[in-house]
C-alpha cells in the first residue's frame, strides 16, 4: 500500500502560499500521478475572507478578498486530466462555529455548496465532499453542523462524504490531552451520531507519540467499522516535533506511520499534504529529497 490521496492546501492559515499558477499546478499533478496518487481533496474552499473562487454567496455574508482566478476549476480540470477523483472541501468562516454559532455556519455552507453544485456539479472529476470542519471529540453543537450539512450535501450531489478529524493528543494539547480509552468513548458517541451521514473517516495521525500510534490506528479502524464507515489514514507529511511550523517529515517517520496504518487494516492512505511537504516542486528542498527517498522505497518494495 502506498499514499494514494492528498489534500490540496491553498486556502490556509498556517502554511505559506507557493504562489503557483496553472503551469506549476499541472506539473505537480503530474508528480502526484507518477507515484500513484488517484484522489485529491480540497482542504477547504474558503477560510474567513479568502476563497478559491469569487463566490456570490460568500460575498453576501462578508467582505471577501478577490480570488483573482478559479482554483476549483483548475483543480477539477487537472484531476480529470490525470484520472483522479476530486473531493470538494466546504467553507470555514473561522468565526461562527468557533464561537458556538453553528446555525450560521450551516446556513452559509448550505447556500455556498448549492452554488458550487450549480457551477461544478457536472464535472467528471467531482467524486466526493469533504466536510472541512475538524473535530477531536464529541461536541453536540458541532455535530449539528455535520447532521445538517451532510444531509444537505447528499441531496445536492450524492457522492461519498469524507471527514478528517484529529486526536486530542499530547503533541497539540499537552496536559489537556485525553487518553486512548477516553478517545474511544468520545468517538463511539460521534460515530453513533453520524450513522448514515459520513462515508469515510481519515484520522490525522500526528497528534500522538509514535509509540502510541499503532493502538490509536487500530482503535479508530475498529470503531469506524462498527458503524459502517470506511477507514483511511491521514498520514501527515509535515513534522509536528520540530520547533518550527512546519518542515517536511523525516522519511523514516513517514515509513513507520505508513507501515503501522497498513498493519491496522485501513483502506487507503492519504496525506496532508503532498504539494508543500513531499513534492519535487515544493518551496522546501527537504520535500524534494522526501519525494526521491519515497520513490526509492517504493522501488525496493516492488523488487
Amino acid at each position: 500500500m502506498r499514499i494514494t490521496g492528498t489534500f490540496l492546501d491553498e486556502i490556509t492559515h498556517d502554511i505559506p502560499s507557493q504562489n503557483w499558477g496553472p503551469a506549476e499546478w499541472a506539473r505537480d499533478f503530474d508528480a502526484m500521478r507518477a507515484i500513484g496518487i488517484d484522489t485529491v481533496i480540497l482542504i477547504r474552499a474558503g477560510y474567513r475572507d479568502r476563497a478559491t473562487f469569487d463566490s456570490e454567496v460568500l460575498a453576501r455574508h462578508r467582505t471577501m478578498q478577490p480570488a483573482y482566478g478559479d482554483l476549483v476549476d483548475l483543480f477539477l480540470r487537472e484531476a480529470a486530466r490525470c484520472g483522479m477523483d476530486f473531493y470538494f472541501g466546504t467553507y470555514d468562516a473561522g468565526t461562527f462555529w468557533d464561537d458556538g454559532d453553528y446555525r450560521t455556519e450551516v446556513a452559509i455552507n448550505k447556500a455556498f455548496c448549492a452554488e458550487v453544485v450549480d457551477r461544478y456539479g457536472g464535472r467528471p472529476a467531482f467524486a466526493g465532499w469533504y466536510i472541512s470542519h475538524e473535530i477531536n471529540a464529541y461536541d453536540d453543537g458541532m455535530l449539528g453542523v455535520y447532521d445538517e450539512l451532510a444531509s444537505h450535501l447528499r441531496d445536492l450531489k450524492d457522492v461519498p462524504i469524507l471527514m478528517s478529524p484529529y486526536i486530542k493528543g499530547v503533541k497539540q494539547f499537552g496536559d489537556e490531552a485525553i487518553a486512548l480509552d477516553e478517545h474511544v468513548a468520545e468517538w463511539e458517541q460521534v460515530f453513533a451520531r453520524l450513522d448514515g451521514l459520513v462515508d469515510i473517516v481519515a484520522f490525522q495521525d500526528g497528534n500522538v507519540p509514535l509509540d502510541e500510534l499503532p493502538a490509536y490506528l487500530t482503535a479508530n479502524r475498529e470503531l469506524a467499522a462498527r458503524y459502517g464507515i470506511r477507514s483511511w489514514s491521514n498520514v501527515e507529511t509535515f513534522d509536528r516535533d520540530m520547533p518550527i511550523k512546519f518542515p517536511p517529515i523525516d522519511v523514516r517517520t513517514l515509513r513507520y506511520k505508513m507501515e503501522q496504518a497498513i498493519a491496522a487494516g485501513v483502506d487507503k492512505l492519504i496525506t496532508f499534504e503532498f504539494s508543500h511537504f513531499m513534492s519535487p516542486n515544493s518551496i522546501y528542498p527537504a520535500a524534494w529529497n522526501l519525494y526521491r527517498r519515497y520513490q526509492e522505497w517504493l522501488a525496493e518494495k516492488e523488487e
